[in-house]
Order: structure tokens, then C-alpha cells, then sequence
């Protein structure tokens, strides 16, 4: 009898460029882990994209299967937390990354790395949020834990097209917030307007060097995916007291600013990290996503696609084509 097979997007080094196919597994192919999933949904994130790609030395073992994010069924656990039946939620941890990741219908993860779904959740609307959305509550969480409140002024999203930002967008309107989007995209105007933002930016009124260290106070806080001079820029403009939640550097890692904003505005640098948040936080947080973010909006900012379009999606979000979410579903 033949072992039963499933289908992974497997990477390969080949004469120094990486290469993909779509390709069958076993479960006896799979790195060892304590349990075993049955993947009904993943995602594609800004990072899947550069290691679809082989971008950033972020994979340094071949053959790989990439994917940061999955949700799905446990068909077999030998973590006592888990068992046969349960749906669980996997972000993070370096998955799809130094580990085998979520582009395959099958994998073997460490107990640790999971966490339950949580109850208002499904495993398909858990995965049209992701990091991303993930990685957008802890901003808004960190933001509101330096003082944000609704009434101090207007919320600024950058990279507002993109997936951390239409989610951000999403549940910062729901909560009541004033929110204003930056875009580099005309045509997304009307999509980021239904999705809760009260005004749009357009990108090149952020995107050059920033020309002074402090200019008018404007902004009650912000969530920044974008960085380099996106960041510094925003910096110049942020509220006394107020605070940047830095999450993504699309624009580039490099920050020309001064101590001025810290030092004669009391402003401050709010680094968020979704990768190792620790269990209890990471229960926290997407606890609040499924009472904060509502869902029919979530629908409208994501499309759904199948395991054999990731690589051009992965190429897509890296040209910054991929409009909010990317639903990968095994089922298709």
C-alpha cells in the first residue's frame, strides 16, 4: 500500500538561485515535531515574499517549505495541551523561516509554537488575519499602553494598502479612532475608505528626506510598516507625549533622524515584535483581535487564492501589487 502523500510548496537551492515547486510530500518527508496538523489555511506576508524569493538570507537550509503563518486541525499530538480534533493557530517562532513552515497541507510543529483558536474565530478568518493582523493589534495595544485615547487626534497608518495596514485601519476606525491612511496608490482610495480610514495621504508627502527635525505636531499616534524616511518623517510630526509603533521596514532599515522629537517632545519609538511574543501575550492579543476587529471588514480586505498561486503572490506583495490580505486555502 502506498504512504499517503499531500501537496507543499518545497524550496531548492539550485546553482546559487532559489527555486519552488509545488511538490508531494509524506508525513515521514516532515521534520520531526510533537504535532501534527492537518493545514486548512496560510497566508502570504511581506516575509514570505523575500523567502519565496530567496531574499535576506533568511532560510539558510535547503530544501525548505516556506510560510510564516497556519491554521488547522491536530490529527496527532504528543503535547498534552493538544489533541486529536483541536483547532490551533500557528504565527511566528521563525516558522517558514529556520523551520518548515505552512505551505503544506500537512506539518510537525513543537507544542509551543501553537496556541488554541481562539472561540469567535474561525480557521479561515484566523488566517485572513495572520501576522498581520496579529502584528497590527500589538501596535494598536502598544500605542493605547503609552497613553492613545480616542479624542487626542488623528491615528496615521502607512503602508495602509498593505496587510498590517488595512488591518490596522480596520480596528483602529471599529474602536472610534480618527485614522488616516498613507497610500502610494490612487486607485485604493475608495477600498481604504470602506475599510474605516477618515482621510488619505499620499505617500511622496512622507516618503523624502525628512528636511527638519521637528515640524507641525499632527498626529496622536501612528502605525508604521514602512520605515526609513517614512519613520523619520513621522517622527517630525507626532504629538508631544505621542508615539510611533514601528512594525515593518518596506521603505528600507535605515533611520536618518535626530534625538530632537525624543528629547523636546517627549515622543516614543514603540518597536513591535510578533515573532516571539510569549504564549500568554499571544493569547491576549488575538483574544482582543476577535472582539476588536469585525469581520465583515476583514472579508472585503481579502482575497483568496490556492496553494499553486503563492510564488507570483509572493513576487506580488513584494512589488507592493498585493492589495490587504492573502488567504491561502488548502481546500482549492
Amino acid at each position: 500500500m502506498s504512504k499517503e502523500t499531500f501537496p507543499a510548496l518545497l524550496l531548492k537551492e539550485k546553482n546559487g538561485e532559489v527555486v519552488n515547486e509545488i511538490t508531494d510530500l509524506s508525513l515521514n518527508d516532515l521534520p520531526e515535531g510533537e504535532v501534527t496538523i492537518k493545514v486548512e489555511y496560510s497566508t502570504v506576508n511581506y516575509k514570505d515574499g523575500m523567502v519565496v524569493n530567496g531574499l535576506g538570507r533568511l532560510v539558510r537550509n535547503y530544501p525548505h517549505v516556506p510560510g510564516i503563518d497556519l491554521a488547522g486541525i491536530v490529527e496527532i499530538s504528543n503535547d498534552d495541551r493538544y489533541k486529536a480534533g483541536d483547532k490551533v493557530i500557528l504565527t511566528g517562532w521563525h516558522v517558514g523561516e529556520r523551520y518548515w513552515g505552512g505551505y503544506s497541507a500537512k506539518v510537525k510543529v513543537q507544542g509551543d509554537w501553537l496556541i488554541p483558536l481562539p472561540k469567535k474565530l474561525s480557521t479561515k478568518h484566523a488566517m485572513a488575519i495572520g501576522t498581520a493582523g496579529f502584528t497590527s493589534m500589538l501596535c494598536i495595544s502598544a500605542l493605547e499602553k503609552q497613553g492613545l485615547k480616542m479624542g487626542n487626534g488623528p491615528v496615521l497608518v502607512t503602508g495602509a494598502s498593505g496587510g498590517v495596514g488595512s488591518i490596522a485601519i480596520a480596528i483602529l476606525s471599529n474602536l472610534g479612532y480618527e485614522v488616516c491612511a498613507s497610500t502610494g496608490k490612487i486607485d485604493e482610495h475608495e477600498f481604504l475608505e470602506s475599510i474605516g480610514a477618515a482621510e488619505i495621504l499620499p505617500r511622496e508627502e512622507l516618503a523624502g528626506d525628512a528636511k527638519a527635525p521637528l515640524n507641525s505636531e499632527r498626529w496622536a499616534g501612528v502605525v508604521d510598516t514602512v520605515g526609513a524616511n517614512t519613520l523619520a518623517n513621522v517622527l517630525s510630526q507626532i504629538k508631544y507625549g505621542c508615539s510611533v509603533a514601528a512594525c515593518g521596514l518596506a521603505g528600507g532599515s535605515k533611520l536618518d533622524t535626530t534625538v530632537i522629537p525624543f528629547l523636546l517632545r517627549g515622543v516614543n519609538l514603540l518597536g513591535i515584535d510578533s515573532v516571539v511574543q510569549p504564549y500568554d501575550a499571544r493569547c491576549a492579543t488575538w483574544k482582543r483581535i476577535a472582539s476588536d476587529l469585525p469581520l465583515e471588514r476583514l472579508d472585503t480586505l481579502t482575497q483568496i487564492i490556492s496553494l499553486s498561486d503563492v510564488p507570483k503572490a509572493a513576487t506580488d506583495i513584494l512589488n507592493g501589487s498585493v492589495k490587504g490580505r492573502l488567504l491561502v486555502d488548502f481546500s482549492i
